[in-house]
């Protein structure tokens, strides 16, 4: 692996000039629908997934366990529930990751304007302007909070306490080469917000999903600095693909297993017979996959570094829609 900045020049980016986007909506709209990345909406689905699959075991949980409230079965775990906080969650998901990006690039427009790749940010370019921004990030935000209001308590809380590590994670750029495990931490929040939208308790079952998912960020992550190692070299962003280095993949592989052994560990404490069979059918075939993934992936070409970090959400649909069938048939 090279290690000159010189070496690591970016030859790839997936940022187009012209999308769907631009075609359909007013011009006005453009710098703020390429503002929150609505034209490259991979953030959104990898921040939904984990949220998705913490709805589908919280729900498969409730099959084991009697859930009474005032000598009244809980209907949380409906069909009907699942679906309607599935639903809320992607919307959330979409509009949360916006407000994400809005955050990231009001921290770094100054960085972003000293690299080719990023200069046409709508922040580092000019075409919006801190105030602009501000008041795009407040109404994204006020949206997402209507969306989080539908869920219980705990997930209300959860879901304000999410705000933390979202606001703080451009920092972690700046002062550690493991930024990576400050992301895991933010945009794995949906699992436990999921699960509680469910549940009416924090279970263990629910904290291994979540630190599965974190693990699972953190590789894959890892694998989508590779394709910004250039940019990162060259202003002095930091990366676990930089600290890593040559071992960059083992240290993925690591991490994929951490979060399959974590994954394995919540689905037995709250599924047996045939719904465990099968969603653990379902957790071997993404772990094989994603180990297969981090043997093809040329980590030294951006192109094949972005083409895996997005392959990525195959892993969560597949294993979603095995829940999904799981939760199905234990009805």
């Amino acid at each position: 692996m090279a290690n000159n900045p010189d070496d690591l020049k970016p030859r790839f980016t997936d940022i187009k000039s012209q999308t769907w986007f631009d075609r359909v909506l007013p011009d006005w709209t453009r710098p703020f629908t390429r503002l929150m990345r609505l034209d490259r909406p991979i953030g959104a689905y990898l921040l939904y997934i984990p949220g998705l699959w913490g709805v589908l075991l919280a729900a498969l949980a409730s099959r084991n366990i009697a859930e009474v409230d005032a000598g009244i079965a809980d209907d949380g775990a409906s069909l009907l529930r699942v679906l309607w906080i599935g639903g809320l969650l992607f919307v959330g998901s979409i509009i949360m990751r916006g407000a994400g990006c809005v955050i990231n690039d009001m921290w770094d427009r100054d960085l972003d304007r000293q690299v080719e790749r990023t200069a046409g940010r709508p922040l580092a370019s000019g075409a919006v302007g801190m105030r602009q921004a501000g008041l795009f990030l407040a109404v994204l935000l006020g949206l997402g909070l209507l969306i989080l209001l539908q869920m219980r308590p705990l997930g209300i809380l959860l879901g304000v306490v999410s705000l933390v590590p979202v606001v703080l994670y451009p920092l972690a750029k700046r002062v550690t080469d493991y930024p990576q495990a400050v992301l895991g931490l933010t945009f794995n929040f949906g699992a436990l917000i999921g699960w509680a939208a469910i549940s009416h308790e924090v279970s263990l079952a629910m904290v291994l999903l979540y630190l599965g998912c974190w693990a699972w960020t953190f590789g894959y992550d890892t694998i989508y600095a590779h394709q910004d190692k250039a940019d990162d070299a060259i202003i002095g962003v930091r990366s676990t693909a930089l600290a890593f280095g040559g071992n960059s993949k083992l240290a993925i592989r690591l991490s994929y297993v951490v979060a399959l052994v974590l994954w394995f560990l919540s689905l037995a404490l709250v599924a047996d017979g045939l719904p465990f069979w099968i969603s653990l059918f379902g957790l071997i075939a993404i772990g094989v996959r994603m180990m297969v993934q981090v043997q093809r992936t040329d980590l030294d070409s951006p192109a094949d570094s972005l083409r895996t970090f997005k392959g990525e959400q195959w892993t969560g649909w597949i294993w979603a829609a095995v829940l999904m069938l799981a939760l199905v048939l234990a009805r």
